[in-house]
């Protein structure tokens, strides 16, 4: 349990700490842009992110975040089980979800339209279009995935998680 306890805590970290420091940095440089640029960027970071690093902190704490929630869950139930199925339940709406139901179809717009060809004017619509949507569903996300992540931090600091010996359980 203690294994897998600490693999929700890092991945969840690691998705946490990426949507942050996001917020507060490359979404307000990005913001700085021009148009043209704006949209260079984000369609090159779309790419980028799609990597073996990313999915695996992504969909591991998709993965861990439950199986911890169903290792810890007993009758009655725990504080520990209570604080992961939370961390689970936030994670896979707030993260996932949003993800997959509102970055990424932005993103997949995004990537198909042809900066080369599009006039200043096109340039300026579709960023419009793009960042303030996906601006809204990152920070939603972002929200979502500290929340889990310090309810799976919460979960392990749980009087339970101390055994008779006083070492983690």
């Amino acid at each position: 349990m203690r294994v897998l306890l600490a693999l929700s805590i890092i991945t969840s970290s690691l998705i946490a700490g990426l949507f942050y420091a996001y917020s507060c940095s490359v979404n307000p440089g990005l913001h700085q842009l021009p148009d043209d640029q704006y949209i260079a960027a984000m369609q090159a970071i779309n790419i980028a992110i799609q990597n073996g690093l990313f999915f695996i902190s992504f969909f591991g704490a998709m993965f861990f975040l439950p199986l911890s929630a169903y290792m810890a869950f007993s009758r009655p139930f725990t504080r520990r089980f209570q604080l992961l199925f939370a961390a689970a339940v936030v994670y896979i709406v707030g993260v996932l979800g949003v993800t997959i139901l509102g970055n990424i179809p932005l993103n997949e717009t995004l990537a198909v339209f042809d900066l080369r060809s599009a006039n200043a004017a096109e340039i300026a619509r579709q960023r419009v279009l793009f960042e303030g949507p996906w601006n809204t569903f990152h920070a939603i996300r972002t929200v979502c995935a500290v929340a889990a992540e310090v309810l799976v931090v919460f979960a392990c600091l749980t009087t339970e998680a101390v055994s008779s010996t006083g070492r983690l359980s």
